[in-house]
Protein backbone atom coordinates (compact mmCIF):
# COMPACT_ATOMS: atom_id res chain seq x y z
CA UNK A 1 0.00 0.00 0.00
CA UNK A 2 1.40 3.38 -0.97
CA UNK A 3 1.82 6.15 1.55
CA UNK A 4 -0.83 8.23 -0.27
CA UNK A 5 -3.33 5.37 -0.10
CA UNK A 6 -2.62 4.94 3.62
CA UNK A 7 -3.29 8.62 4.24
CA UNK A 8 -6.49 8.57 2.15
CA UNK A 9 -7.62 5.40 3.96
CA UNK A 10 -7.13 6.89 7.42
CA UNK A 11 -8.68 10.26 6.52
CA UNK A 12 -11.73 8.55 4.99
CA UNK A 13 -11.99 6.06 7.86
CA UNK A 14 -11.71 8.66 10.61
CA UNK A 15 -14.16 11.00 8.85
CA UNK A 16 -16.55 8.06 8.39
CA UNK A 17 -16.18 7.13 12.07
CA UNK A 18 -16.84 10.72 13.12
CA UNK A 19 -19.90 10.98 10.85
CA UNK A 20 -21.36 7.69 12.00
CA UNK A 21 -20.67 8.45 15.67
CA UNK A 22 -22.22 11.91 15.51
CA UNK A 23 -25.33 10.65 13.72
CA UNK A 24 -25.58 7.75 16.20
CA UNK A 25 -25.48 10.18 19.13
CA UNK A 26 -28.28 12.24 17.55
CA UNK A 27 -30.29 9.07 17.01
CA UNK A 28 -29.71 7.61 20.47
CA UNK A 29 -30.48 10.92 22.19
CA UNK A 30 -33.65 11.24 20.12
CA UNK A 31 -32.87 14.83 19.19
CA UNK A 32 -36.15 16.30 17.84
CA UNK A 33 -34.67 17.09 14.41
CA UNK A 34 -33.48 13.49 14.09
CA UNK A 35 -36.87 12.10 15.08
CA UNK A 36 -38.60 14.45 12.65
CA UNK A 37 -36.17 13.45 9.89
CA UNK A 38 -36.77 9.72 10.24
CA UNK A 39 -40.56 10.06 10.59
CA UNK A 40 -40.61 12.37 7.55
CA UNK A 41 -39.11 9.47 5.59
CA UNK A 42 -41.91 7.20 6.82
CA UNK A 43 -39.93 5.17 9.36
CA UNK A 44 -40.90 4.63 13.01
CA UNK A 45 -39.00 6.60 15.65
CA UNK A 46 -37.85 3.42 17.41
CA UNK A 47 -35.64 2.74 14.38
CA UNK A 48 -33.33 5.47 15.70
CA UNK A 49 -32.30 3.32 18.67
CA UNK A 50 -31.53 0.36 16.43
CA UNK A 51 -29.55 2.43 13.91
CA UNK A 52 -27.68 4.39 16.58
CA UNK A 53 -26.64 1.27 18.45
CA UNK A 54 -25.41 -0.55 15.33
CA UNK A 55 -23.55 2.54 14.11
CA UNK A 56 -21.59 2.77 17.37
CA UNK A 57 -20.75 -0.93 17.17
CA UNK A 58 -19.77 -0.52 13.51
CA UNK A 59 -17.42 2.35 14.30
CA UNK A 60 -15.74 0.25 16.99
CA UNK A 61 -15.40 -2.60 14.50
CA UNK A 62 -13.77 -0.57 11.72
CA UNK A 63 -11.35 1.21 14.06
CA UNK A 64 -10.30 -1.76 16.17
CA UNK A 65 -7.35 -3.85 15.03
CA UNK A 66 -7.94 -7.42 13.84
CA UNK A 67 -11.38 -9.02 13.34
CA UNK A 68 -11.49 -8.52 9.54
CA UNK A 69 -14.74 -10.45 9.11
CA UNK A 70 -16.49 -8.18 11.62
CA UNK A 71 -15.12 -5.18 9.69
CA UNK A 72 -16.66 -6.55 6.48
CA UNK A 73 -20.04 -6.75 8.18
CA UNK A 74 -19.65 -3.23 9.57
CA UNK A 75 -18.78 -1.81 6.14
CA UNK A 76 -21.74 -3.67 4.62
CA UNK A 77 -24.04 -2.28 7.31
CA UNK A 78 -22.75 1.25 6.76
CA UNK A 79 -23.31 0.89 3.02
CA UNK A 80 -26.84 -0.46 3.50
CA UNK A 81 -27.78 2.32 5.92
CA UNK A 82 -26.31 5.14 3.82
CA UNK A 83 -27.67 3.88 0.50
CA UNK A 84 -31.05 3.34 2.17
CA UNK A 85 -30.99 6.91 3.48
CA UNK A 86 -30.03 8.20 0.03
CA UNK A 87 -32.86 6.31 -1.68
CA UNK A 88 -35.35 7.35 1.01
CA UNK A 89 -34.48 11.04 0.64
CA UNK A 90 -34.59 10.89 -3.16
CA UNK A 91 -37.92 9.06 -3.08
CA UNK A 92 -39.38 11.74 -0.81
CA UNK A 93 -38.15 14.48 -3.16
CA UNK A 94 -35.93 16.04 -0.51
CA UNK A 95 -33.52 18.83 -1.50
CA UNK A 96 -29.86 18.06 -2.16
CA UNK A 97 -28.85 19.49 1.22
CA UNK A 98 -30.80 16.67 2.90
CA UNK A 99 -29.45 14.03 0.51
CA UNK A 100 -25.77 15.04 0.63
CA UNK A 101 -24.87 13.63 4.08
CA UNK A 102 -25.89 10.13 3.03
CA UNK A 103 -23.93 10.46 -0.24
CA UNK A 104 -20.86 11.67 1.64
CA UNK A 105 -21.00 8.85 4.21
CA UNK A 106 -21.63 6.29 1.47
CA UNK A 107 -18.60 7.56 -0.45
CA UNK A 108 -16.43 7.49 2.67
CA UNK A 109 -17.60 3.93 3.36
CA UNK A 110 -16.60 2.76 -0.12
CA UNK A 111 -13.24 4.58 -0.06
CA UNK A 112 -12.37 3.27 3.42
CA UNK A 113 -13.39 -0.28 2.49
CA UNK A 114 -11.54 -0.25 -0.82
CA UNK A 115 -8.29 1.16 0.59
CA UNK A 116 -8.18 -0.82 3.84
CA UNK A 117 -4.80 -2.44 4.50
CA UNK A 118 -4.27 -6.19 4.07
CA UNK A 119 -4.29 -6.65 7.84
CA UNK A 120 -7.89 -5.40 7.87
CA UNK A 121 -9.10 -7.67 5.05
CA UNK A 122 -10.56 -11.14 5.15
CA UNK A 123 -7.91 -13.52 3.85
CA UNK A 124 -8.92 -15.33 0.69
CA UNK A 125 -7.38 -17.15 -2.23
CA UNK A 126 -8.91 -14.65 -4.63
CA UNK A 127 -6.80 -12.30 -6.68
CA UNK A 128 -6.96 -8.72 -5.41
CA UNK A 129 -7.69 -5.83 -7.75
Amino acid sequence: MTKANKIIYWVATLWLALGMTSSAVVQLMRIPEGVQGVTHLGYPAYLLTILGTWKILGVIAILAPKFPLVKEWAYAGFFFVTSGAFISHVTMGDPFGDIFPSVLLMTLTVVSWYLRPASRRVASGAVEV
